[in-house]
C-alpha cells in the first residue's frame, strides 16, 4: 500500500526557517511530480510547489525566494526548505504525488498534512 509520511512541520518564529519532508513508503514503480500544498484556516487548498522526476520546479508567486523544493529520487522523498517565513505561511502543509505502484496505473496521492504555525 502506497504513502506518503510528511515530518518537519512545528512553531517557529516570523523570520525562521523550517524544513519539511514526504517520503514515499509501499511498492512503488516511479514517481513523477511531487509537491507541497498548504491549506490556512478558513481557506482553500493551494499550490505552494512542485518538482517533476527530473528536477524542474515551479512555484507560487506567495513563496517565490523563500522556499525551496527539492527531490532525492533515490530516497522517494521531497522536500521544502522554507526560509523567512511569516505569519501568512500558518497552515497545513501537504505532501502531494503522482506516482505508479507496481503492476497498477498512476494514482495521486496524498500525505496526511503537517502543521506550520509562524508567530509575529
Amino acid at each position: 500500500q502506497v504513502q506518503l509520511v510528511e515530518s518537519g512541520g512545528g512553531l517557529v518564529q516570523a523570520g525562521g526557517s523550517l524544513r519539511l519532508s514526504c517520503a514515499a513508503s509501499g511498492s512503488i514503480s516511479s514517481i513523477r511530480v511531487m509537491g507541497w500544498y498548504r491549506q490556512a484556516p478558513g481557506k482553500q487548498r493551494e499550490l505552494a510547489a512542485t518538482i517533476t522526476s527530473n528536477g524542474i520546479t515551479n512555484y507560487a508567486d506567495s513563496v517565490k525566494g523563500r522556499f525551496a523544493i527539492s527531490r532525492d529520487n533515490a530516497k522517494k522523498t521531497v522536500y521544502l526548505q522554507m526560509n523567512s517565513l511569516n505569519p501568512e505561511d500558518t497552515a497545513v502543509y501537504y505532501c502531494n504525488a503522482d506516482i505508479s505502484p507496481r503492476g497498477r496505473a498512476t494514482f495521486n496521492y496524498w500525505g496526511q498534512g503537517t502543521q506550520v504555525t509562524v508567530s509575529s
